[in-house]
Formats: structure tokens, C-alpha cells, sequence
């Protein structure tokens, strides 16, 4: 009987028990309840708070800087390690936008339209890849970056190489994707091949293209990929058609290619110095894979090269698993 009643005293002390006697019991039910519902409220709101602000990093924000007299406009997201990422002819930050959301999970992301393209205003003076990598080092500054890796596609890649040559302590890795580099062995092969495209500029040119930007970058996206049902897509192609198309803008962009003689000069300066930091060269099989991983490894004294199988130039549009991938394990 003891041992009965002393299981029985126990249970009597408990809030159910209590409950079920008086109104006191109702009380701390009551309390038990604001318990159990501020739980259940609270705890989804701290996730939802987490949630939004993963989400906020992933958000691609658009924004323009002044630099030296010179609005220059990039994307950006994410938070950590800065990554800055060089579009190229033909195409502006936009490129960058599928992967941010990937890259922003690691890094803080910043896509510049180069110097005349894009949003970006177009300079008086100073369109070529030296000047364009001051320009957007200058940027990367007034961020409060002291350090960056940096990307580059097209005549972005020489941009990326030209910031490396120029700031070696302030750039982590490199990454070069499909082109080459003037100046360095090798590169006359490109520049004075079939492909005329280089040495199409000027007032005739200008009014040619006036009006059928469309037609005349269809000879990039669908000649220089592997495949043109794989190249860039159709919402990109009429993206990039009306941003060029825009007063000056085409005259902007081929400023590049008139500067690839004075960039030569410009290179093969720099290219006697090695680059020490870790650089990766990604390329089409059938583009320019080869002739970048040469050149890069006489100009780096660490590189690694990926040579993507049945791709032409447009790597990330044509390979974007394999491109993406690549850059992820690298950086």
C-alpha cells in the first residue's frame, strides 16, 4: 500500500493531474500551451529568417559606381571570397547570371560590363584590355577589395590577364576561358587567320551592321561553336543584339579589337614576367583550347588546363556542367 500511494502522490503533482482537480490546473495548462505555440511559431520564423537571408546572398543586385568620371555598372551577389567576372565580345555581365546563384554560395560576385558595353559608360579615351583592367581594378578598390580572383571570357580573358600582370598581390587565381592572348607565341595564328572579323571596323562596317546587329553576331554564336543548337539561347541572342545595337555601342566593342595591336605590345611586356599565382585555362576542343593552355603556360608557372571535348568557344553555353564545374573545383 506505501508503494502505492506514493505512486499515486506523484502522479497527483503533475499538471494533468492538477488539471483535471481545479482551476489551477487549467492555468498551467494554459501556460504549457503559450509554450508549445511560441515554439512552434518561433522556430519557423528563425528558419525563414535564415532562408531569406541565404536567399538575399543568391539575389543578383545591379548597381553602377563612378570611377574616374566613368560609370562603370556591374552585377552582384553572394558573400565571401571576391570573384570577379570578365564578360566578352558579343555578350555583357549577363553571361555570368546562370552560375551566380552557384558561385554566390562561396563568394562575393562581381560582374562588370566592360568599359563601352553593357550599362557601362563608353570612355572617351582608353578602349582597350590594359586600360579596361585599371578601370575595373579601380572598381574592384572602391568596393574595399584588396584581393580578388578573377575571370575572364573572350577579350575579358585578356582583361582578367592584364589585372593579374598588373596587380600580381592583389589577385588570387586566374581563370582564362577560350580565347588567346596578342603578343604571346602564337597568337598571329588567330589574329591573322580566315576568320575576318578582327579587322571588320569603321564607318562602312558600322552602317553595314546598322539595323541586322542579329544577323552579324549569328556569325559568332553559331560559327564559332561546335554546335550551333547549343550555343547561346534565343532570349540571350536578342538580349545582346538590342545592347549592342544601342548608339555607339557596337563602335564601343570593336574599340577592343582596333587596340589588339597596341595590346600586343602591351603583353608581351607584361609576359616577361611570370604570373605566380595559381591560373586555370578553359577551352573548346574545337576553338582555342589548345593554343591558351600553350600560351598560358609561358607567361604562368602554375596552370591548369581543362580542354572541354566537342566544345567550341562559347564554353559555358555549350559545356555549362563541365564549365561550371570546372571553375568551382578550381576556385
Amino acid at each position: 500500500m506505501g508503494t502505492s500511494l506514493n505512486h499515486t502522490t506523484v502522479r497527483a503533482n503533475t499538471p494533468l493531474r492538477r488539471l483535471a482537480r481545479g482551476t489551477g490546473g487549467f492555468r498551467v495548462m494554459r501556460q504549457l500551451l503559450r509554450l508549445l505555440m511560441l515554439a512552434l511559431f518561433v522556430l519557423p520564423l528563425s528558419e525563414l529568417g535564415t532562408a531569406q537571408a541565404m536567399a538575399a546572398d543568391k539575389t543578383i543586385v545591379s548597381k553602377t559606381v563612378e570611377i574616374d568620371g566613368l560609370k562603370i555598372h556591374y552585377l552582384t551577389a553572394g558573400h565571401g571570397a571576391p570573384l570577379v567576372l570578365l564578360h566578352g565580345y558579343t555578350q555583357t555581365s549577363r553571361m555570368w547570371r546562370p552560375i551566380m546563384p552557384l558561385l554566390a554560395d562561396k563568394f562575393t560576385v562581381i560582374a562588370p560590363d566592360l568599359p563601352g558595353i553593357g550599362d557601362s559608360a563608353i570612355p572617351a579615351d582608353g578602349l582597350d584590355m590594359k586600360n579596361a583592367a585599371i578601370r575595373i581594378h579601380a572598381l574592384v578598390k572602391s568596393l574595399g577589395i584588396e584581393k580578388a580572383s578573377v575571370v575572364g571570357h573572350d577579350i575579358g580573358l585578356m582583361v582578367a590577364y592584364a589585372y593579374a600582370a598588373l596587380y600580381p598581390k592583389e589577385t588570387d587565381k586566374l581563370v582564362v576561358m577560350d580565347a588567346f592572348l596578342p603578343g604571346v607565341a602564337g597568337w598571329e595564328t588567330a589574329y591573322n587567320g580566315p576568320d575576318w572579323h578582327f579587322r571588320f571596323h569603321g564607318p562602312i562596317p558600322e552602317a553595314l551592321v546598322r539595323g541586322r546587329e542579329r544577323t552579324y553576331f549569328e556569325h559568332y554564336w553559331n560559327d564559332f561553336a561546335a554546335d550551333k543548337t547549343r550555343s547561346l539561347s534565343e532570349a540571350d541572342r536578342r538580349a545582346y543584339a538590342a545592347a549592342y545595337a544601342r548608339p555607339g555601342r557596337m563602335r564601343a566593342g570593336w574599340g577592343y579589337f582596333i587596340a589588339f595591336p597596341q595590346t600586343a605590345q602591351d603583353f608581351a611586356q607584361m609576359a616577361q614576367t611570370k604570373l605566380m599565382m595559381p591560373v586555370l585555362t578553359i577551352g573548346g576542343e574545337k576553338a582555342n583550347a589548345e593554343l591558351l593552355a600553350q600560351q598560358m603556360k609561358l607567361v604562368a608557372s602554375n596552370v591548369t588546363v581543362v580542354n572541354l571535348k566537342d566544345c567550341g568557344h562559347w564554353v559555358l553555353e555549350e559545356k555549362p556542367k563541365e564549365t561550371t564545374d570546372a571553375l568551382m573545383k578550381f576556385l
